[in-house]
């Protein structure tokens, strides 16, 4: 009976990482390495021959990966319902970026936690919205990266307005307390940011840390 049970649990830990893995994009998956088999590798001492070394998955890869799905099972209630990120605390702070998307940032989040992205990167077609990518800020480029091989963006300072316009304006206290083309109130300002883009609710040929998407090209037009 116990033995049955430990191979049932076996089952179940299996289909539960199978379906882990299948959260990330393949090209964010790790690269499987085999090792040589005994043939390759040749004898071990006394005469018998060495068993293969098990399937290894390579440093960087796990690492990541483990890291997107967090993200991605964290951000899950985002992917389709603006409606929950704004309950959540999302406010709308760009309008359509081309090739990037609106932009959402809570500004209760501050530094870098891979499950509480800063800003959220949306597609807005018609009656629907898709989330792109996650986004994180930061004020001077990282020493360290946050994410593997990671890559970075940069927006300039500027006035930011509750209709998710904005002005660049390298002096805070220039800012005009309404947009002048929109109306709309003032409602912050920031210096000049490095930004970091990671799509993983959007395939992106350009690739993961792009800050550009070419297949957001369609939803440009807001």
């Amino acid at each position: 009976m116990r033995t049955k049970y430990m191979v049932r649990l076996g089952g179940i830990a299996a289909v539960v990482a199978a379906a882990l893995l299948l959260l990330v994009p393949a090209w964010a998956q790790p690269k499987v390495v085999d090792p040589p088999g005994p043939a390759v590798a040749g004898a071990a001492p006394g005469g018998t021959t060495a068993a293969p070394a098990p399937m290894t998955a390579t440093v960087a890869g796990p690492t990541l990966t483990h890291q997107l799905a967090q993200a991605r099972l964290a951000t899950a209630k985002y992917a389709t319902n603006l409606a929950r990120a704004k309950a959540d605390g999302y406010q709308v702070i760009t309008p359509m970026m081309p090739d990037m998307g609106i932009h959402y940032m809570n500004p209760g989040i501050q530094g870098f936690t891979i499950t509480k992205p800063q800003i959220l990167v949306y597609e807005h077609h018609g009656n629907t919205w898709q989330l792109g990518a996650l986004e994180w800020v930061f004020p001077s480029m990282p020493k360290t990266p946050p994410l593997p091989n990671a890559t970075f963006g940069f927006f300039p300072a500027a006035c930011h307005y509750k209709d998710g316009t904005f002005i660049p304006d390298q002096n805070s206290k220039t800012c005009s307390k309404t947009n002048p083309k929109t109306g709309s109130k003032f409602s912050f300002w920031h210096p000049g940011l490095t930004t970091m883009h990671v799509w993983i609710w959007y395939p992106n040929p350009a690739g993961l840390y792009s800050s550009t998407n070419p297949l957001v090209a369609p939803f440009n037009g807001g």
